[in-house]
């Protein structure tokens, strides 16, 4: 038995049961049918008897045998005779009171005493019984015969052995068993059906497998390091491992715990697990957390599988989108002093030209001013601010500024100091000022302005364009992942699209911050972040 699946152990078990409940039925009808012939052969019987007691023949002559007379009335033997035969019992025996017979079918027992009981009849009852007399084991019934008075004047006992009893209760049998095996063939086919069900829902696996594979899919499903969800084919949420429940928000998943609603989800997230359509690698955000998505069907196995829900998993790379935009941040830095080196070799060979043409005195006028737009840049940026991720960021976007023709003005706050970012994480930093100048380079038709300070324990960060601004019809969806006013060039997909700003609104959530749209003649984007309470922080204006 230990490699019977559990469909096959559950349908021998069932057929097991069948079988005895059968018997059960069987034994109970065959007991029902031997009481009932029994009962109606007993009531056939007090009709005979009945029958005869009222007949005129025996009323008239069981009061004309004086007592030891009574074996030369061969009319009152003919007439049960006649009757036994007609009716087809055993026995019809009238006999006086004192039980002394008067017919009988055996002739010799004429005058003989009746054996068997007589005081309800001669109390003037009818009644029945099973009792062995000179025939053997019969059901007999005994009736009161009355003359015109009332008075009891005979007994009639009119009987069928009980060998003709079992014959007629047999002939019920066939149709009894037809019954049982009817019952048992539907029960067998109900429990085939059931089994062969259960072995489909199981793939033939037996409770030792079962159990095994439960232990190990558990242990694996909070094991491994992705979020997972399952929702059936109604949209509900069935299941979800440890991870999912730390991405998501949701309660540590408990034995007798109910499966809880998710909680509100970003637009886009929430839109993809309540439509269930497939997703590859998408990027989704939640409040604090940057999420890659991954959706398809659950189906069984097989040419014809049959759909069961959705799996989700869910990957946390919110590090990594963080470290990935510090890189690109130090690319971008690094592309920008290739082109400040490319740019300033230029210069040189300009000057050497000039000085080599006796032109000294523009080669100094040059000079000069190259020396005074690069000390601005070094007074705004590397006097001004003091974390070095920052710098670099402002570095490269600066040089990123020249390429596209816009005048980007840094301004720092005076009466604030170096710039240090209060012990604001430098990563948070730079996703939020990137996002925001990289936005603002799109926008702007040739002027970006950012300013950078802190007042009342909070850093502030503003970012202006001279573009056409931000209508306030989409003001409150710019936020959201997936939403963009930008135009999308010919030939290129949405994918990737409105996700700059969203990530600034998270960051700046995470640093429990606040991100407004100022009124101007562009975009004036204003970012306040508290600092720590343990920090000192600086004094200084606003931007």
């Amino acid at each position: 038995m230990r490699r019977w699946s559990l469909a096959g152990r559950l349908f021998l078990g069932q057929l097991a049961f069948i079988l005895c409940v059968s018997g059960g039925i069987a034994w109970g009808l065959y007991q029902q049918a031997e009481e009932n012939t029994y009962e109606e052969t007993g009531e056939r019987m007090l009709a005979v008897a009945g029958t005869v007691a009222a007949s005129d023949t025996v009323r008239a002559a069981a009061g004309a045998f004086p007592d030891g007379q009574v074996s030369g009335d061969s009319a009152l033997q003919d007439y049960a005779q006649e009757v036994m035969a007609g009716v087809g019992v055993d026995f019809v025996t009238i006999m006086d009171t004192d039980r002394t017979r008067l017919t009988h079918r055996n002739p010799e027992q004429i005058g003989k005493p009746y054996i068997g009981s007589v005081d309800q009849a001669l109390a003037g009852k009818s009644f029945t019984e099973t009792y062995t007399g000179t025939l053997g084991p019969s059901v007999r019934a005994i009736t009161p015969v009355r003359d015109d008075a009332g008075n009891v004047t005979a007994l009639v006992a009119a009987g069928i052995t009980v060998d003709r009893v079992g014959i007629a209760r047999d002939a019920r049998l066939p149709e009894l068993f037809a019954i049982d095996a009817a019952a048992l063939a539907a029960g067998a086919l109900a429990s085939y059906l059931l089994s062969r069900y259960l072995r489909r829902a199981t793939y033939g696996l037996g409770p030792a497998e079962l159990a095994h594979m439960f232990t190990f899919y558990d242990s694996a499903l909070h094991s491994v390091r992705e979020g997972l969800l399952l929702h059936n084919n109604r949209g509900e949420l069935v299941l979800y491992n440890d991870e999912a429940a730390a991405l998501l928000g949701l309660p540590p998943r408990g034995a007798g715990l109910e499966v809880p609603e998710l909680p509100d989800l970003p637009g886009p997230l929430a839109s993809l697990l309540r439509t269930g359509r497939d997703a590859r690698e998408e990027v989704h955000l939640t409040g604090e957390r940057i999420l890659v998505v991954n959706q398809s069907d659950a189906v069984s196995p097989g040419p014809h599988g049959r759909r069961f829900g959705i799996v989700t998993t869910l990957r946390d790379c919110t590090d990594v989108e963080s470290l990935t935009g510090e890189l690109a941040s130090m690319r971008t830095l690094a592309d920008a002093l290739s082109a400040q080196a490319h740019e300033h070799a230029n210069r040189v060979h300009t000057l050497v030209s000039l000085i080599e043409l006796g032109r000294s005195e523009e080669a100094l006028r040059f000079a000069t001013a190259d020396l005074e737009q690069s000390q601005h840049l070094n007074d705004e940026v590397l006097a001004g601010v003091e974390e070095p991720a920052v710098t670099a960021l402002l570095m490269g976007k600066a040089a990123q500024a020249r390429e596209r023709g816009i005048d980007l003005e840094i301004t720092v706050a005076a009466a604030g100091g170096r710039f240090s970012g209060g012990g604001v994480e430098p990563v948070e930093l730079v996703t939020i000022i990137g996002n925001l100048l990289d936005n603002a380079f799109d926008a702007a038709a040739g002027l970006v302005t950012l300013s950078l300070g802190s007042d009342d324990g909070a850093l502030l960060i503003a970012v202006e364009d001279d573009g056409p601004g931000v209508d306030s019809d989409v003001l409150e969806r710019i936020f959201e992942q997936g939403f963009s006013t930008k135009q999308l060039p010919e030939g290129r997909t949405a994918s990737g699209r409105g996700i700059g700003l969203a990530l600034v609104r998270q960051a700046v959530n995470r640093l429990s911050g606040r991100i407004q749209v100022l009124p101007g003649h562009g975009a004036c984007f204003r970012v306040d972040i508290p600092l720590p309470s343990t920090e000192a922080a600086p004094a200084g204006g606003r931007p």
